[in-house]
């Protein structure tokens, strides 16, 4: 079923959207929730969450894409459950190392102004992303948004790890120095 079929459905409160939105994105969600938890019964409790939360914020919310909004939430959600209750304890670090890796360039924000400085920060890091090769960008997807292990993404790009290291530093690199030049960090 197509996506904008599915946002029909929940639109019109019919349950069937869930078991749609399910079908088709069961798998999707999997892989964001156990890449940033570690733990297979952690990653289903957070999908079905998610599942949840699209339910109850469609209507009013409208998305034009179904895999990014459900992706998003999932997300979200899988990071706010690492947060709270398993910090430092879960994903062998993972989620934590690549978190600390881009701390540098970045930092966190904790209040209203920094969550507006936040925004702005990400609309020029997704421009900073387009303007990069392909490799690289999806190379830095896969650590800072999937929050795939080194020895993952080496596997799935058929490169050693030093290899996929030494990407990202560079591209980490780049990011900072575009944003110290813009004035954002």
């Amino acid at each position: 079923m197509e996506d904008s079929q599915i946002v029909a459905l929940y639109l019109e409160r019919n349950e069937q959207a869930v078991q749609e939105t399910a079908a088709k994105y069961s798998g999707y969600c999997m892989s964001i929730a156990r890449s940033i938890l570690r733990s297979e019964e952690d990653a289903a409790e957070i999908v079905n969450e998610a599942y949840l939360a699209v339910w109850q914020s469609i209507p009013p919310n409208q998305p034009e894409t179904l895999t990014a909004y459900i992706g998003r939430i999932t997300r979200t959600l899988s990071l706010k459950r690492l947060r709270t209750a398993y910090a430092a304890k879960r994903g062998n670090g993972e989620t934590t190392a690549a978190l600390d890796e881009l701390a540098e360039c970045v930092g966190s924000g904790q209040n209203v102004e920094q969550e507006v400085e936040a925004k702005e920060l990400a609309l020029r890091i997704n421009c900073f992303l387009q303007g990069i090769p392909e490799t690289e960008r999806s190379i830095f997807v896969c650590r800072y948004w999937y929050f795939n292990s080194i020895s993952e993404i080496a596997k799935q790009f058929g490169f050693s790890q030093s290899k996929v290291k030494s990407i990202l530093f560079r591209t980490r690199k780049k990011l900072c120095d575009m944003l110290r030049e813009e004035e954002l960090i």
